[in-house]
């Protein structure tokens, strides 16, 4: 067992560290996914602002109608461009999603590795008599490491919340393309 109640205090410390440094880096995942959607949503607004202005440009100097169905036809073409959004969208998802697994997972295998090594040295050199005390440890050892569980649980479901919401526009955006290409 700790030698003395600072061991203890360092061992508690350097676990709830290492939960907010994994809740830190999932973070910091997750906000690196926004901010390549938000620029993916940015280009692809400039884009299409800039096809619009060359369409309608193109549209207001036809000659003849044939030339102007030409240009409206092109127009149409693309509103196509929503599947290559999609796409584009999706592999930023699936990005996310990775790095959030490799890294979610990578410190969870940290922690029970760290949780493991905390608990052989609660459980060292025991007086006899002090078994109560040494649940009492172990007790609050797991139920620091039932935090981090929660912290990790609890970021996964708000990046796959994130995804659901964006996967929502995509297909919103997707339908009124396919709207829009109809008229």
């Amino acid at each position: 067992m700790f030698q003395n109640p600072e061991q203890f205090a360092q061992a508690t410390k350097a676990l709830f560290e290492f939960q907010l440094e994994t809740f830190n880096t999932l973070t910091s995942k997750a906000v690196q996914g926004i901010e390549q959607v938000v620029q993916l949503n940015i280009d692809t607004a400039r884009s299409g602002v800039e096809k619009n202005i060359a369409a309608g440009k193109e549209l207001s100097q036809a000659t003849d109608p044939k030339a102007a169905m030409a240009a409206a036809s092109a127009r149409m073409q693309n509103l196509t461009n929503v599947a290559e959004y999609n796409h584009q969208l999706g592999q930023i998802l699936a990005e996310i999603h990775t790095e959030f697994s490799t890294a979610a997972e990578a410190h969870l295998a940290e922690a029970r590795s760290n949780l493991s090594a905390l608990i052989y040295d609660v459980t060292q050199n025991v007086r006899p008599g002090s078994e109560n005390a040494v649940e009492i440890v172990k007790t609050a050892i797991d139920n620091a490491f039932a935090g981090y569980e929660q912290v990790t649980k609890a970021t996964r479901q708000a990046v796959a919340a994130f995804e659901d919401q964006l996967a929502k526009a995509a297909s919103l955006a997707e339908q009124q393309g396919a709207g829009q290409t109809k008229h």
